[in-house]
């Protein structure tokens, strides 16, 4: 009886030890979360709700900062969004 008990207890102990070990990892690359001001909520409504009319819509990180000035100056007048709501849009789109 105790040779089956230890030979169990062997088993078990070489089962535990070859187990993989888990250990909560830090990620190096952990993304920073971005806090949206009241204005940047604003622009993220208006590009949801002007732009999605007529297409799906597109993720900020989608494009960079210099391809969204002509794509943005394009749908401007066809979403019929002012300067004003056009740079706001602009920043959300672009503040990463």
């Amino acid at each position: 009886m105790k040779t089956r008990i230890s030979i169990i207890s062997l088993i078990a102990l070489l089962i535990f030890a070859c187990s993989p070990k888990t250990s909560p990892t830090t990620s190096t690359s952990q993304t920073a979360k971005i806090v949206l001001t009241p204005d940047l909520i604003a622009a993220k409504m208006s590009y949801e709700n002007n732009c999605a009319k007529c297409h799906e819509l597109f993720k900020p990180k989608d494009y960079t900062a210099e391809q969204w000035k002509p794509i943005l100056l394009s749908m401007q007048k066809k979403a019929n969004i002012t300067d004003q709501e056009r740079e706001k849009i602009y920043a959300y789109l672009t503040m990463n």
